[in-house]
């Protein structure tokens, strides 16, 4: 069967507005965590978030397209982060319009990132605002299909903050399958009244940097940002820049609670053994684990637990969400963006603002970046609500 591997990559977040400037800024250590400038809320004052540092305007300014309707702030990253991914894979017009190119974006905001337009909306009898459109979940996949001129199979995926790794699980499914010949995959996510309103009902938010594994840890950032992967067929990638290859991905749901998961960790179990079982290679192949990793006491026990349990001695692990917040149904396409950037580069990245050890593991994130490190196998997790957790396995070529 054909290897599915990574020609092209995307990534907008509040540590960069590509993918090098976010290479940079996970080598040197630089977090993109404090005040929103641009999000709407009465929290501002008192929480920090991963917010991009560009204003909806310079977010357009970005744009090599012309485009025929306002876009609403989600669009808008995900234009950025898709555009810089077709352009570094070289996808030319013809083959952005063939039939056999899928798009397979995530999203969990979409539209209500208009809040008050949406209310507005729903109760006057005037003209409805620009963003009526913009408001169901598949909004944005349409509009980048739309724009850049997509004629082939397009999907969009909710499935919480697992999203958009299954994204990326259904895309290297297609191509296995041969139902698509390339497939653009990732998500999308933006700061907003809606979800900041609905974490800070769960008490899960820090009013610090988050710490993700730490004893003292405290709850989750917000973030924003988007990323893209263009996934093909390795005999169709010749002469290319290939990331990695999309080699295993693991989805199970415990179903154990509307908003954490089992503490028997049987989603987070599953989804890595099915990882490992379609990847066709033991726990101890794993060079290191880019975990979830949220910061809240749930999900930071439960991955923990869950690896303990599979990995005879667990490699080292990392979180990001340090740097860039929690970007919900983007997280995993940037964080398989992060696992692509340390197999190309071999170098594996620090885990930020860690400062003591959870008492029920003997174990701690990496603390320091690492280079000429030897990374073949990376895990990727992606955890979200409801218990879907989805694993990624990407690999050195």
């Amino acid at each position: 069967m054909s290897r599915v591997v990574v020609t092209g990559i995307g990534v907008i977040s509040a540590i960069g507005n590509n993918a090098s400037e976010n290479h940079i800024s996970l080598q040197k250590g630089i977090t993109g965590i404090g005040t929103a400038q641009f999000l709407n809320s009465k929290y501002v004052d008192e929480l920090l978030f991963g917010e991009v540092k560009l204003s909806n305007d310079a977010l357009f300014s970005i744009l090599e397209i012309s485009v025929d309707s306002r876009l609403t702030r989600t669009e808008l990253l995900a234009f950025v982060a898709f555009q810089e991914a077709i352009k570094d894979a070289g996808l030319s017009k013809e083959e952005l319009q063939d039939f056999e190119t899928a798009l397979l974006s995530a999203t969990t905001v979409s539209g209500m990132v208009e809040m008050e337009a949406i209310y507005a909306d729903a109760n006057t009898n005037t003209e409805p605002s620009p963003f009526v459109s913009s408001y169901r979940s598949g909004a944005h996949t349409l509009q980048l299909a739309k724009n850049f001129g997509l004629r082939g199979y397009t999907d969009t995926m909710n499935t919480a903050c697992s999203s958009s790794a299954n994204s990326i699980m259904q895309g290297a499914r297609m191509l296995k399958a041969g139902k698509a010949k390339r497939a653009i995959v990732g998500g999308v996510d933006s700061l907003a009244k809606y979800t900041v309103n609905g974490f800070n009902s769960l008490q899960i938010f820090s009013d610090e940097i988050t710490r993700p594994f730490d004893a003292n840890r405290k709850g989750l950032n917000l973030g924003e940002g988007a990323a893209y992967l263009v996934l093909e067929r390795e005999e169709d990638a010749v002469g290319k820049t290939i990331y990695g290859e999309v080699r295993g991905f693991g989805n199970s749901n415990d179903a154990y609670h509307p908003s954490s998961m089992s503490p028997e960790a049987i989603g987070v179990r599953g989804a890595i053994n099915g990882a490992l079982e379609t990847a066709v290679i033991s726990p101890s192949d794993v060079s290191y684990v880019n975990a979830h990793g949220t910061g809240t006491g749930n999900n930071d026990y439960t991955e923990l637990h869950g690896m303990s349990q599979i990995f005879d001695a667990v490699p080292p692990f990392i979180s990001t969400k340090s740097f860039t917040g929690h970007t919900l149904a983007a997280a995993g396409a940037i964080e398989a963006v992060y696992s692509l950037l340390s197999i190309q580069y071999q170098e594996i990245y620090p885990t930020f603002n860690w400062q003591s050890q959870m008492p029920e593991f003997d174990l701690k994130p990496q603390l320091d970046f690492v280079s000429n490190a030897e990374v073949k196998h990376v895990l990727s997790n992606s955890f979200g609500f409801g218990g879907n957790c989805s694993s990624l396995i990407l690999s050195k070529v």
